[in-house]
């Protein structure tokens, strides 16, 4: 699990202000739920591709298809509502951070839209076995968790680091 610290060190360090930083906790314990969570999502899907053209637990598979576009949206939100107004609420902030926002932002929409479509195909191929394709599924299914797991990544290698070790303006 993440530290939650106040560095005396400068290196490194986002300089927070104070009413923002009392909430750097929760707002990091949220993401590290929401980014389990997701990579728990990742894991059946893979193992869905894995069996696939056969799928041994099709109710499992419907419950699961409902469930995908809930969860990311969720953590998106949550992400856009919380997390990004409280890094451009960091001192001087840099256009890198301003424009990896941005693309954070992007990339919501996609991985949203694509799970959407993923779930879909999901529920396709469980209802309409015969005009659905196993090997296009599973396809689909590696290229939304393997871009959601990068996704998941980048947040903990940067942006969770980011906000875990901050330093409160006095």
């Amino acid at each position: 699990m993440m530290k939650f610290e106040e560095s005396s060190s400068e290196d490194n360090i986002i300089v927070l202000p104070k009413a923002v930083a009392a909430n750097i906790k929760m707002v990091c314990s949220t993401m590290l739920t929401h980014h389990e969570e997701q990579i728990a999502l990742c894991r059946k899907l893979e193992e869905i591709a894995d069996e696939l053209p056969e799928i041994s637990d099709t109710q499992m598979c419907l419950r699961l298809a409902r469930q995908i576009h809930p969860m990311i949206r969720s953590a998106h939100d949550y992400e856009e509502k919380t997390l990004f107004p409280m890094l451009m609420t960091i001192e001087n902030l840099d256009d890198s951070l301003k424009s990896t926002v941005e693309r954070l932002r992007y990339e919501h929409w996609e991985d949203e839209s694509f799970a959407d479509e993923v779930a879909d195909a999901l529920i396709r191929f469980v209802t309409d076995k015969a005009s659905s394709n196993a090997e296009t599924l599973a396809y689909m299914l590696r290229g939304f968790f393997e871009g959601l797991r990068r996704h998941i990544a980048f947040e903990r290698e940067h942006i969770v680091p980011l906000l875990c070790k901050r330093k409160v303006a006095h």
